[in-house]
């Protein structure tokens, strides 16, 4: 799997990029969980008094809790990069509606499951669930989406593999349709195969911690 070069329409993908969403979400939920803390942590000083052990211990405990939100929420956006760093970082895969819900859908993304690229691929299928994509405008099952791995986590015992993947989809990045069509037309053919094949598989994908099944 390679990757896949097109030029991002940055306000385009602020707009529909549903994975760049959920971590503006994250860094707004951070900073109004600071402010709260911070918050405790003056009212317990102001209450209780320095001089208690209640007062200086908790709030002590909120103030650095409340700080490390704040860190976090300056942190997580720029370790989840920018959208051009993330479509020209992973690797594109192919991905097909598995399942339509009543208010969305869930896609199923075959993804190299190997942190070495360069080795044998180890596949497996990652799942996520979306609101909206440019271009479908009616979702069909087996409806072909080009996608880009994004590899989100590995365990401490086990370095050699990825045990979170997020597809996400090219068609968040850019409204032009001939783009879409240009990816999805240079994923192998026999990915699209080994895909179709797997969708069967959706309930034990849906069963796994973090929405990856090895095949």
């Amino acid at each position: 799997m390679k990757v896949f070069k097109f030029q991002v329409d940055e306000a385009f993908a602020k707009k529909n990029n549903e994975m760049l969403k959920d971590t503006k979400r994250l860094q707004v939920s951070a900073i109004v969980f600071g402010v709260l803390l911070i918050l405790a942590a003056a009212g317990l000083f102001a209450w209780w008094g320095q001089g208690s052990a209640v007062g200086l211990i908790g709030g002590i405990i909120a103030l650095t809790f409340g700080l490390l939100s704040f860190f976090l929420a300056v942190v997580v956006p720029r370790k989840v990069g920018g959208a051009q760093q993330l479509y020209d970082t992973y690797p594109l895969a192919p991905a097909m509606i598995a399942e339509i819900n009543e208010r969305d859908y869930v896609i199923m993304a075959l993804v190299n499951t190997n942190v070495n690229a360069e080795a044998p691929p180890r596949w497996g299928v990652a799942l996520r669930t979306v609101n909206r994509i440019e271009g479908v405008t009616e979702p069909k099952l087996g409806t072909r989406i080009p996608v880009v791995a994004v590899q989100g986590r590995r365990s401490l015992g086990e370095q050699e593999h990825w045990d979170e993947i997020s597809p996400m989809p090219i068609a968040w990045g850019t409204p032009d349709q001939e783009i879409v069509t240009a990816a999805r037309r240079a994923i192998p053919e026999d990915q699209w195969s080994r895909l179709d094949k797997a969708r069967r598989r959706l309930d034990e994908a849906k069963a796994t911690k973090f929405n990856l099944l090895v095949l």
